[in-house]
């Protein structure tokens, strides 16, 4: 009788955890059993771990074989197991040390041929078993630069089983074709086909050289609100005519973004890994996410679901990003009302009958919409021969409890001749509206050091009426509005942290008048004569 056991880490969303590979030996008539609530993929790994172990040059035991995967009450699922359970098979039968498998973690799918292709989420699997003090874990070659990410922990790439039989035996190390580039990138398991990348869902975060703001003709009021936006996490709403300008504006969004952060950085790469979105060759994600979905999505593909436990959707996939939904009249109500508690949270958290699963989803919304279904109402001499009832129905479409979560909203109006043909002069750059973000959040990050908080949009509205004050007298039209009821109490706060960021932009050390009206009239649409110093050279 022979017993081995091993560790792999199973996901339940963006989360690992460890699970320990026992495997038995015992005399009787040969039979391979997988126990511990294994799903379709995995309860597939015997055979694939059979043909793996047999053409990899070691003889499969003719015994009673059970591996059992502990503990048994998670669920478990993917083909990631297939290297740990070929790993405790092995040290059943002796073919290898038990004892030099018992202390690793082994993630990774086995081919036929013992071939090891990489799976999605290598990274959070590492990190859970970083926090569970394994120091020690055997990955795909492809996917040792995503495991190196996470520190104090030593990383094995191999490429087949037969490195690692050698690697383990003390035996020369036997070299390996490297996989063939023509497919390598559906097999390994990084690219899943219509996950997103590629499809226009999700931006290549490899791409380094996004457009140009300075592409944007005119709209100096609709590029202001672009660059509160980014400097302090606001969201934002875009309403104008067709043509305006307003996905070219949404699109540029993220060029004025910060770099992430590490820690941001490693968010973001755990639920692109997860997702299978993840580039080969580039294991961290180091630029805001954007995702765009088409507005025919449902709400699952939005907020996360699936068959199982659930996968991450568009929110989660531009966490530490933006989530830009462009004719956002036209996606159901009830997918737009899905997105109220997760603007609010910072992460959603879906119940299914197979568990719960919480998964992150701290984003910057940007929303774009017509006036009406055919966009051109309220333009003298435009033509809208849309009825007042079907206008209202339209603009309804978007809940008030969800615009009321949106901190700036900007109409949009046509490009005129002389900006359409240059004569105003160029707009400013990317580059140059990116460096006034970042001198922005770099006042805020001094200013909220000693707090949980990063940015102006996600301080708590009881901290910003009671620690951090605004000038003497400079909330007096703010407050005049919460008393006609313009303004809800939400509204309030959310304009307080508008005013804080302005104050940013323009060097105060805190909201000034001018700066709180600049930001009531950002949110409200009302003129107020307020201006910003860094906006207005836009």
């Amino acid at each position: 009788m022979g017993f081995a056991r091993t560790c792999s880490v199973a996901l339940v969303g963006v989360e690992g955890v460890v699970v320990e590979v026992q495997a038995d030996l015992e005399p009787g008539v040969a039979a391979f059993t997988l126990v511990g609530l294994p799903d379709k993929s995995l309860s597939e790994s015997r055979d694939r771990v059979r043909a793996a172990v047999t053409n990899s040059g070691a003889e499969w035991p003719q015994k009673k074989l059970t591996v059992g995967l502990s503990p048994a009450s998670v669920p478990k699922g993917g083909s990631g197991f297939d290297l740990a359970v070929a790993a405790a098979v092995l040290g059943a039968a002796e073919r290898i040390d038990p004892r030099t498998v018992a202390d690793l973690v082994l993630i990774g799918e086995l081919g036929l041929d013992g071939r090891v292709r990489p799976v999605r989420g290598v990274l959070p699997a590492v990190l859970a078993a970083a926090d569970a003090g394994y120091d020690q874990v055997v990955v795909p070659e492809q996917a040792a630069g995503e495991a190196s990410l996470v520190p104090g922990v030593s990383v094995l790439g191999i490429r087949s089983l037969r490195q690692l039989i050698a690697v383990l035996s003390g035996e020369p190390v036997p070299e390996e074709d490297i996989a063939d580039s023509r497919t390598d990138v559906v097999l390994n398991g990084l690219l899943a086909p219509g996950a997103g990348l590629g499809s226009g869902l999700v931006t290549d975060p490899t791409d380094t050289e996004g457009p140009d703001l300075a592409d944007v003709a005119g709209q100096r009021r609709a590029r202001l609100a672009l660059e509160v936006a980014a400097a302090g996490g606001h969201h934002l709403f875009l309403s104008g005519p067709p043509g305006a300008g307003k996905t070219m504006l949404a699109e540029r969004l993220p060029g004025i973004l910060p770099p992430l952060t590490r820690q941001e950085s490693l968010e973001a790469t755990a639920v692109h890994s997860v997702a299978g979105i993840l580039p080969p060759g580039e294991p961290l994600v180091r630029r805001a996410p954007y995702c765009a979905p088409h507005h025919s999505a449902t709400m699952q593909s939005l907020v996360g679901g699936g068959n199982g436990l659930p996968r991450p959707g568009a929110v989660s996939l531009a966490h530490r990003g933006v989530l830009f939904l462009d004719e956002a009249p036209e996606f159901s109500g009830k997918a737009l009302d899905a997105l109220r508690q997760p603007l609010e949270s910072g992460h959603v958290v879906i119940a299914r009958a197979a568990g719960v699963v919480r998964l992150p989803a701290r984003f910057l919304l940007a929303l774009a919409a017509n006036p009406c279904p055919c966009g051109r109402h309220g333009r003298y001499g435009a033509g809208c021969e849309c009825p007042a009832s079907l206008v209202r129905r339209y603009q309804a479409r978007l809940s008030g409890p969800l615009l009321d979560r949106v901190d700036l909203r900007v109409e949009v109006e046509p490009v005129s001749r002389a900006d359409l043909l240059g004569r105003t002069g160029p707009g400013e750059r990317t580059a140059t509206v990116a460096d006034r973000v970042r001198e922005a959040r770099a006042r805020a990050v001094t200013r909220l050091a000693d707090t949980p908080w990063r940015v102006n949009g996600e301080i708590p509205g009881h901290e910003l009426r009671t620690r951090y004050l605004a000038a003497p007298g400079a909330l007096a039209a703010a407050e005049h509005d919460v008393e006609r009821g313009l303004l809800t109490a939400r509204g309030l706060d959310r304009v307080l942290r508008v005013a804080w960021t302005v104050a940013d932009l323009t060097g105060h050390d805190r909201p000034r008048s001018q700066d709180v009206a600049l930001a009531l009239e950002l949110r409200t649409g009302v003129a107020r004569g307020a201006s910003c110093g860094a906006g207005e050279r836009a």
